[in-house]
């Protein structure tokens, strides 16, 4: 499926989710920066230019092409009552044929963070996955002591599924993640989300 060009937006009841702009460089930055020690636990380490103007561009035109091609999109969740950038939410590898499948992540500024936005955009993602993008699978994982973003993943339909050995490095290590998804048709039990 290809999609165009900034036409992606998805609006919840206080958020809109769109592809970034070069435009919210210095609010990204801004954003990042103030919530430095609050994620840095939880991703990986990043590059020493990772905040510089070429890098944020890139990340745009990453994420534009991506979209275009139905590989990923990379929503930034603004507030809508005063179009602050609160966090980002990608979905990711999209895959399409038998699988028909995405993977998920996000990262939540501290200041913005356990006040119900991510829990309302990570619905409304997999909701437009699930019937707009017509895939049948979203996977998510996280650390397993990560204990809000497992809350995230259970309130919002996901499912246990396991542990990845050294699934990503994190902090400059290996780490092993649980495994969540949620299913579009999901015989395990009733999600939220559809």
């Amino acid at each position: 499926m290809f999609l165009r060009r900034n036409q992606i937006s998805i609006a919840t009841e206080r958020t809109e989710l769109r592809l970034p702009r070069l435009g919210d460089h210095l609010d990204w930055v801004r954003l990042r920066q103030s919530s430095r020690e609050f994620l840095e636990a939880w991703e990986p380490v990043r590059a020493e230019d990772h905040f510089s103007r070429r890098a944020f561009r890139n990340r745009v035109y990453w994420g534009q092409r991506s979209s275009e091609q139905g590989r990923a999109i990379p929503f930034f969740l603004i507030r809508r009552e005063d179009d602050e950038l609160l966090g980002a939410i990608t979905l990711d590898n999209m895959r399409r044929g038998p699988a028909q499948a995405a993977t998920v992540g996000y990262w939540m500024g501290q200041a913005h963070a356990r006040k119900g936005y991510m829990s309302e955009a990570l619905k409304a993602v997999v909701h437009y996955a699930f019937t707009e993008l017509d895939l049948s699978r979203i996977e998510a994982a996280c650390l397993p002591e990560n204990q809000p973003s497992r809350g995230l993943l259970e309130r919002s339909g996901f499912k246990y599924e396991g542990v990845a050995q050294s699934y990503l490095q994190i902090a400059g290590r290996w780490r092993n993640h649980v495994l969540y998804a949620n299913l579009r048709n999901d015989r395990r039990g009733k999600t939220d989300a559809t």
